[in-house]
């Protein structure tokens, strides 16, 4: 192989890594923010519209630089060493099978690793290629992955339960939890931010993040790291945080929500300044509608059972004449002018994708787990809707640095090879690339993520802002916590698994939709060998099936 050979190679990669990045979007992102969609903290548009700044931002602000060439180590490369070509398709192959996987996944709402998906598509390349003795599957290969299975839930449930479990018994629980509830605020937010802060100062590359790990020999645990400047910076984060919030927000909320004057939200930047308002009448009846709409729509079905008249039947009746039905007439339309109809599809697939309130599509368990659910003031629970758009614009940051490599990874290797015809442990990622996978994954989080988020942010136990805001919170910590510990874990796992243990603190078992979990589960166990099999046949194809060249032809 020379330079530039294989173009068509490079070119299909980099078709199949903007589709791997939009799967990302569709599948990963939308469990960032699934939680808050869920709980009404946010509208699918408003997630959109942050998750279009804080992906892009992520990927191509924090994004590595430089990535490994094979995914975690976990096949040997030495091997391609003579015959880069074979890397290149088998990168290709490793890219169509994963991203086919999250998108059939994503259509059957089921919330699984991209990382996963990616790792095991290059491990069936690898075996196809070399055998099974090529795959590393000891702790530091496979091993991880397959413990990071329980791993990740376990902990990332635990860790979300105790955050949640804080809030319930020194706020929801006490005498006056509203006035609790506002003094807490400010205490989570600075907690919140300031972790936000550690993240973003050790992902930028100027300091050295803080670790932990232990010399085999010796046995001694040694935690390194620039303790200086991280700490200073979160530091400052943490009391200017709490400076403001005790200034600011404080107030603001103990006028809107105790006094219940009727506030914008920029009021709250000169809070000080703004007069004494007139008194909000309807807010407790717009929270109750925001935050427990089905116990709004039961007390209404209530009010009504038992007193439809005659009169009130054939009102219902003229009314129902007069209603036509939008499906219906989009596809006559579309029989008599496909522009008209084609233009109806398109109009309601932007619809579905931007306006649907996932938290109203409810299975029969969703709703089972829905009622066994201990339901808080909803005045409290505002106060933390605000608490869960900063987790979810974290979780989505840090995930927009760390998991667009999943599919820009092998495209920058793909690259670096068709340039230079040679394999290289490590390449380098063009900026061009990070911004591709930035916006392909927004794409898809804007076109089909609300498919993820019925699932995640609504059946799978009950949300309402202060769970949300735990779960996220918890997966968020879980993750950081993990890599100063070296231990194996997966964002997506993480959700789920901080989605179940907030839900287990209602004290029902009821309260989880146990068959949407074990549906999860069984995605998360069949990711790595269905990638896996689908790339080493494409690999296996693509190098040892007939072609032109065999035999000499």
């Amino acid at each position: 192989m020379v330079p530039y050979d294989f173009t068509w190679i490079f070119a299909l990669t980099v078709c199949f890594a903007i589709f791997d990045a939009y799967g990302i979007g569709a599948n990963d992102v939308a469990n960032s923010f699934a939680t808050s969609v869920g709980s009404r903290s946010l509208k699918l548009w408003q997630a959109v519209v942050i998750a279009l700044f804080t992906e892009a931002g992520g990927a191509m602000l924090l994004g590595a630089g430089v990535t490994d060439t094979i995914k975690d180590g976990i096949i040997v490369s030495s091997g391609f060493s003579k015959r880069p070509e074979l890397l290149m398709q088998g990168f290709m192959s490793a890219l169509i099978a994963s991203s086919s996987w999250v998108m059939f996944a994503t259509y059957l709402g089921l919330p699984v690793s991209t990382t996963h998906s990616i790792v095991g598509a290059v491990v069936g390349m690898g075996i196809s290629a070399f055998g099974v003795n090529s795959v590393k599957w000891e702790w530091g290969g496979m091993g991880k992955i397959i413990a990071s299975w329980f791993i990740s839930p376990v902990l990332a449930g635990i860790v979300a339960a105790l955050i949640y479990l804080i809030s319930k018994y020194s706020v929801f629980r006490a005498k006056n939890s509203l006035r609790n509830g506002i003094l807490a605020i400010p205490w989570y937010f600075a907690f919140t931010l300031t972790v936000m802060m550690y993240y973003i100062v050790s992902k930028n590359g100027k300091y050295k993040p803080i670790s932990v790990s232990a010399d085999v020999t010796t046995g001694v645990w040694k935690i390194t790291g620039d303790w200086t400047s991280i700490g200073i910076a979160i530091g400052a984060t943490f009391g200017g945080v709490l400076l403001i919030c005790f200034g600011f927000v404080v107030p603001f909320f103990i006028r809107l929500l105790e006094k219940e004057e009727d506030l914008k939200w920029y009021h709250l930047f000169y809070i000080w300044l703004v007069p004494t308002q007139p008194v909000n009448t309807n807010l407790s009846a717009k929270l109750r509608t925001q935050f427990t709409p089905d116990q709004v729509d039961a007390a209404i079905e209530n009010a009504e059972a038992g007193e439809e008249t005659v009169e009130k039947k054939e009102t219902a009746e003229a009314v129902a004449a007069t209603i036509t039905v939008p499906a219906a007439a989009a596809a006559t339309e579309t029989s008599t002018n496909f522009a008209t109809g084609a233009y109806n599809k398109v109009k309601g697939l932007l619809y579905n994708s931007l306006f649907m309130d996932v938290a109203t599509v409810q299975s029969a368990n969703a709703k089972t787990a829905h009622d066994a659910a201990v339901r808080y003031d909803n005045k409290t629970e505002y106060l933390y809707s605000f608490l869960q758009v900063c987790t979810a614009a974290f979780a989505s940051l840090a995930h927009g640095s760390n998991d667009v490599a999943n599919a820009i990874g092998p495209l920058a290797a793909v690259y670096q090879i068709w340039q230079t015809a040679s394999v290289t442990s490590k390449v380098d990622v063009p900026f061009w690339m990070l911004a591709v996978g930035g916006l392909a994954i927004d794409l898809g989080l804007a076109l089909y993520g609300y498919n993820i988020m019925k699932n995640l942010g609504n059946n799978m136990t009950y949300h309402s802002p202060s769970r949300g805001f735990s779960m996220e919170l918890g997966a968020a910590l879980t993750v950081i916590t993990a890599s100063f510990l070296g231990l194996p874990v997966s964002t997506t796992h993480c959700i789920t698994g901080a989605t179940v243990g907030v839900g287990l603190c209602n004290g029902n078992l009821a309260a989880i939709n146990w068959k949407l979990f074990a549906w999860c589960f069984f995605g998360w166990i069949f990711t790595v060998p269905f990638a896996g099999s689908c790339s080493g046949l494409l690999y296996a194809l693509f190098t040892r099936g007939a072609s032109f060249s065999y035999g000499g032809f």
